[in-house]
């Protein structure tokens, strides 16, 4: 009986030693984290932790934690490249504002201060006046629309659209300028009747700017393109040319804001690199993607793909 009551004594000093040690190991991984997720919180630091343990709930923690941190990096590291971007755009913005408003401001003050000034050369110059006006007007809108689908405020209710009528007038809009520029336009859109979820205006102005980019940048091919096709799914829309296209390089960047660089086709549209960044922009709130496709001097090939629908 004696021999029984320290047995029983001595196996309930081994656990609540080792519960003392699981304890005082647990208070320690703890401590340790929290002075890891202090220390990088103040230098502004997301690596993952690392600790050896055999806890398991601490682990899960752990794992939740390392989670946080890379998702936290991963936001940080997009807030700094949009932080660079907006910086950037609002750089090029003015920039490209403040040359048509010295222009308007020049030939207002070439007008006041000229009392004898011809009539045919005060006429000139208010039609040089009105036309930066409007590019100013251009810009300007071009930033606001920018803004407005970037903070969600612009509203672009989906519906089902033809796409095939919408292609063919869009193409149409651009007969005459295609014709005096000598191009060829490569035009296969089936006859089959097909139908995709999207939002009229926005799919327009999607195509406009880049036919309009296509014959800008296609004079070397003298060739451009509309294409349309679809799966069971989706709803593709290619505009293509032959003219220099886009390096490699570059194609994964024509899309971001202000990308102006000589080669990117972003500054065709606004005058001021936001051309490219709207299109995209207008294609997602239609649920859509939009790629590229560029072999330089061969065929560059923008695709547009939306939901299809019956």
């Amino acid at each position: 009986m004696v021999y029984s009551l320290v047995g029983i004594i001595v196996i309930l000093a081994i656990l609540n030693v080792i519960q003392y040690q699981m304890q005082r190991g647990r208070s320690s991984s703890i401590r340790y984290i929290s002075e890891q997720i202090s220390w990088q919180r103040e230098q502004r630091s997301y690596e993952k932790l690392l600790l050896m343990i055999d806890d398991r709930e601490l682990k899960s923690l752990l794992v939740q934690l390392n989670r946080l941190f890379v998702d936290n990096q991963n936001k940080l590291a997009q807030f700094t490249k949009t932080n660079r971007s907006m910086k950037k755009m609002l750089a090029n913005f003015s920039h490209d504002l403040k040359t048509p408003l010295t222009v308007v401001l020049g030939y207002a003050e070439m007008i006041q201060g000229s009392r004898e000034m011809e009539p045919e050369e005060r006429e000139r110059l208010l039609l040089l006046i009105h036309e930066k006006t409007l590019e100013i007007i251009k810009l300007m809108n071009g930033f606001f629309d920018l803004a407005r689908l970037e903070a969600g405020d612009k509203d672009i209710p989906l519906s089902r659209i033809h796409i095939n009528e919408l292609c063919k007038k869009s193409i149409l809009s651009f007969y005459d300028m295609v014709q005096a520029s000598g191009y060829e336009a490569d035009i296969q859109i089936p006859e089959e009747t097909i139908y995709a979820l999207g939002n009229e205006e926005a799919l327009e102005r999607v195509l406009s700017n880049l036919l309009s980019n296509a014959i800008r940048y296609g004079s070397d091919g003298k060739r451009i393109g509309i294409a349309v096709s679809c799966d069971e799914t989706h709803v593709m829309i290619d505009v293509s040319d032959c003219g220099k296209g886009i390096s490699s390089r570059n194609q994964e960047l024509v899309f971001e804001r202000m990308f102006t660089l000589e080669e990117s086709r972003n500054k065709a549209f606004q005058g001021s690199g936001l051309g490219l960044t709207i299109t995209k922009r207008l294609v997602e709130e239609m649920n859509g993607e939009i790629t590229l496709q560029s072999v330089p001097f061969e065929k560059t090939t923008f695709t547009i793909k939306l939901k299809r629908m019956t």
